[in-house]
């Protein structure tokens, strides 16, 4: 272990010796369109996730890092070995390199605000589209920081390309300074996040850490170890078709009876409308269907796993007095699991989020442990034999045209991964 003067000693050299490449490099990143798609069955999901991918590898050569590699699921390895030899386990940093689908994130033009003073910006490319303190307190704490935001017509990419950069920034530091002591240091870039298949084939064995951080967390001092467990749920309803001319006591319409259905889910429970901090949901988010056959698709959250099936259960129940609305229809409800809380794994590991609260500290924050009311790549790498909390990046506003990152929250981050390296 490094002894607390030593470590004092070392956040001094790193900070003094900190040129930041995080602007430059965070703005040239988001320009590559890395949009997933869900409608994809190839992993990744877009190619162009790639383009990102191939230059983060060829900059990780450029340093130094001689194993960087793209394999064929757009996943990015790398190593930045041991330079002491102290028995210290090797830690995984990660982040993902797709954009949500939600908004366009094609030709993104991001702008560097510099000393921002706390006045809206109004971005240029679509006058209507405005980032203000009141829309975003958080922006309001950020006063006087440079602050990158996308032009009006495109999200940004701030999730999680500040993650991204971050990793890059500090690998950078890290390879320029080599007299900062560190145990072995894996990098992780994953494609397919925001569609939820960010970890599906990723190589355990390849990655071979003992424990990690996710870089996709909002505000500065914000520590994520707790998330949602999610599962997909799709109800689907039987109909009977017949000649709409001669249908009297024959046709049973399957798109009338999940309708029928769709009006006993509460409006004002059980939905994301209306729910917050610990509380679950259940959210419709797709309906198909014709005379035959009618399906719809949800979402099933919750903090506790046990709860899921209770809601799956409820939804079974919900079917049933739909289709007892409707004889001859019929339905079945199939259950996919998405992932599970990572606090799970966590709490039986308790070392691998004391470290971070540690690392927090000696950068002069104070931890704010938050849940996340979603998932992340840790959630279920947790459960792959990688614990993963998530440490913020100061992305803001995401998956929207009102997205932005503050450049000293980033720097900030970067200075917390030092910290986690000189303590583990």
């Amino acid at each position: 272990m490094v002894s607390i003067l030593n470590i004092h000693a070392f956040i001094c050299i790193m900070i003094e010796n900190y040129h930041s490449t995080l602007a430059e490099r965070f703005m040239r990143y988001v320009q590559i369109d890395t949009e997933a798609d869900p409608n994809s069955e190839t992993q990744p999901s877009s190619m162009k996730q790639k383009d990102l991918s191939k230059l983060l590898v060829e900059e990780l050569i450029n340093m130094g890092i001689t194993d960087a590699i793209l394999d064929e699921h757009g996943y990015v390895y790398a190593t930045i070995p041991a330079n002491i030899s102290d028995n210290k386990p090797v830690i995984c940093f990660c982040s993902h390199v797709d954009t949500a689908p939600d908004c366009s994130g094609k030709d993104v033009k991001p702008i560097l605000h510099k000393n921002y003073t706390g006045a809206d910006i109004i971005l240029p490319d679509d006058s209507s589209v405005v980032i203000s303190t009141l829309n975003h307190p958080y922006l309001h704490e950020r006063i006087g920081d440079d602050i990158i935001t996308a032009s009006g017509k495109t999200l940004l990419g701030a999730d999680d390309k500040a993650g991204v950069t971050i990793i890059m920034d500090m690998a950078h530091h890290l390879m320029k300074n080599p007299q900062i002591p560190h145990g072995k240091i894996r990098i992780l870039f994953t494609p397919d996040e925001e569609i939820g298949r960010g970890v599906n084939k990723i190589d355990m064995q390849q990655l071979a850490a003992d424990f990690g951080y996710t870089l996709d967390g909002g505000e500065r001092g914000h520590l994520e170890g707790e998330s949602f467990s999610a599962d997909a749920c799709t109800v689907t309803f039987h109909g009977i078709s017949a000649h709409p001319g001669y249908a009297k006591n024959k046709m049973v319409n399957a798109q009338k009876v999940a309708a029928y259905f769709m009006t006993l889910l509460p409006s004002d429970s059980w939905c994301p409308e209306v729910t917050e901090g610990h509380e679950g949901f259940v959210h419709p988010v797709h309906m198909e269907g014709g005379l035959e056959t009618a399906k719809v698709q949800f979402i099933v959250r919750d903090f506790v796993s046990a709860r899921l099936a209770e809601y799956e259960q409820r939804l079974t129940s919900l079917a049933q007095q739909a289709i007892a609305q409707f004889p001859g229809a019929t339905y079945e409800i199939s259950v996919q699991e998405q992932y599970r809380n990572m606090k799970e794994v966590l709490d039986e590991q308790p070392h691998v989020m004391a470290i971070a609260k540690e690392a927090y500290i000696k950068s002069g924050l104070t931890p704010e442990i938050k849940s996340i009311r979603g998932g992340t790549d840790g959630s279920r790498l947790s459960f792959m034999g990688l614990p993963c909390p998530n440490i913020f990046t100061g992305e803001m506003g995401i998956h929207s045209k009102q997205e932005y990152v503050s450049v000293q929250d980033m720097e900030k981050a970067v200075e917390v991964c030092l910290n986690i390296l000189l303590i583990a």
